[in-house]
């Protein structure tokens, strides 16, 4: 390391002149202290500055990701018109688990940073779980559950309906429903025998989300309760990226059935049309009634 900080001193003319925007934003990410330790000073020999570092570089790139993690799930629903393969279960437990943790990190007043992609997937969670309703035919649960949502948005946001204690408890029940919200979605693709319309990118985005949430949890947040449920999510992500790459060229169930019913077609084609040869059995002639004579 020391090596390296001696390759980086040429660079500290150009890091300590650095506009006031990005020298603002810098110190407003890492702090004054670190800001002039590895952005001034160009030392990476601190242990404690350098993981705080990644720790928020890697919080802003989860962030980043989120906000499009779901779009191809989106963008796949709506392409396709059917929710195959995807669970309404699954997305309303792990849309209530995120709704808590959202309310919980808010009110505990913890770095955007460690949390913010629970608010971006949630609004896309939000937007999936409407549409698997309405292709499945239960656009009247679609109202309830909107309704539902908004409901809850109050209650958990506001201090005075809810207090922090009894949110503490129900971000010990959000970690359990983030992990139940991953059974649903492994048990659907098994009895399918496929992932149906459930896009990879969302699945292997999600799991490298959860293994960097992890890391950025023990640096930035001391709170077991949220930590757990990580390590938990990663668990059950890691299944479902076991199994979409097992099904990864599987048929879907549609298909499968479409096959079943498919019929084969004789080598020879249908019966007496295809030898041109008449199959009709001659008429025989029956006993003469002519007198010989």
């Amino acid at each position: 390391m020391e090596t390296l900080r001696t390759a980086l001193q040429p660079l500290r003319p150009i890091t300590n002149n650095l506009p006031t925007p990005i020298r603002d934003l810098g110190v407003s990410i890492i702090g004054d202290t670190c800001y002039k330790t590895l952005i001034l000073d160009l030392n990476p020999t601190d242990s404690e500055c350098l993981k705080l570092a990644i720790s928020k570089g890697l919080g802003i790139g989860i962030i980043g990701a989120s906000s499009i993690v779901k779009v191809p799930q989106i963008i796949k629903l709506l392409q396709s018109q059917s929710s195959s393969g995807i669970s309404f279960l699954s997305y309303l437990l792990e849309t209530s688990s995120y709704l808590i943790s959202l309310a919980y990190n808010v009110r505990k007043g913890f770095p955007f940073s460690t949390y913010g992609e629970t608010a971006l997937i949630l609004g896309q969670n939000v937007i999936i779980t409407i549409l698997v309703l309405n292709y499945s035919g239960r656009a009247s649960i679609a109202a309830l559950f909107v309704a539902a949502l908004a409901t809850s948005v109050v209650t958990l946001f506001n201090g005075g309906i809810l207090d922090m204690q009894t949110l503490s408890y129900l971000q010990m029940g959000a970690g359990l429903l983030g992990v139940a919200s991953k059974v649903p979605q492994i048990a659907a693709i098994y009895q399918e025998g496929g992932t149906g319309q459930l896009s990879a990118f969302t699945v292997f985005n999600y799991l490298a989300g959860s293994l960097s949430r992890i890391f950025t949890t023990l640096q930035e947040v001391d709170d077991k309760l949220i930590l757990y449920g990580f390590v938990a999510g990663f668990a059950l992500n890691l299944v479902l990226a076991a199994q979409m790459v097992y099904y990864w060229n599987a048929p879907s169930a549609k298909a499968r059935g479409k096959m079943k019913e498919a019929v084969p077609v004789s080598a020879t084609g249908s019966t007496g049309q295809s030898s041109g040869v008449s199959t009709a059995t001659p008429k025989s002639k029956g006993p003469s009634t002519r007198r010989r004579g």
